[in-house]
């Protein structure tokens, strides 16, 4: 087997899981009602879990993040708007980046 082969054949398999859990979850959460508890819990999961993609690459990568997250935090504070609030953060990092490189 080739190694293009192989990529395409682990993406499928990828793609396969991943619609396999989130059936599952949909059919789970078809049969139970879940309790208000968990309902509480299961509102703050999105948040954790884009916390933890952002914090990693925020620490280990160059300053110029730091004002992308600046720009994307200002924007979530003001229109409490998700996805304005990511597309200003990447908008302005690559204004920041593509600055800092025309300088160098």
């Amino acid at each position: 087997m080739n190694n293009t082969l192989s990529v395409y054949l682990a993406i499928a398999a990828m793609a396969l899981v991943t619609w396999a859990c989130r059936c599952g979850g949909y059919l789970l959460f078809s049969r139970i009602t879940p309790s208000p508890a968990l309902r509480r819990a299961l509102a703050y999961l999105p948040g954790c879990i884009f916390i933890a993609y952002v914090v990693p690459a925020l620490m280990s990568g160059p300053p110029q993040n730091w004002g992308g997250a600046a720009v994307t935090m200002a924007t979530m504070a003001t229109t409490r708007n998700v996805g304005l609030s990511i597309a200003a953060g990447v908008v302005s990092l690559f204004a920041i980046d593509g600055a800092a490189g025309f300088f160098n």
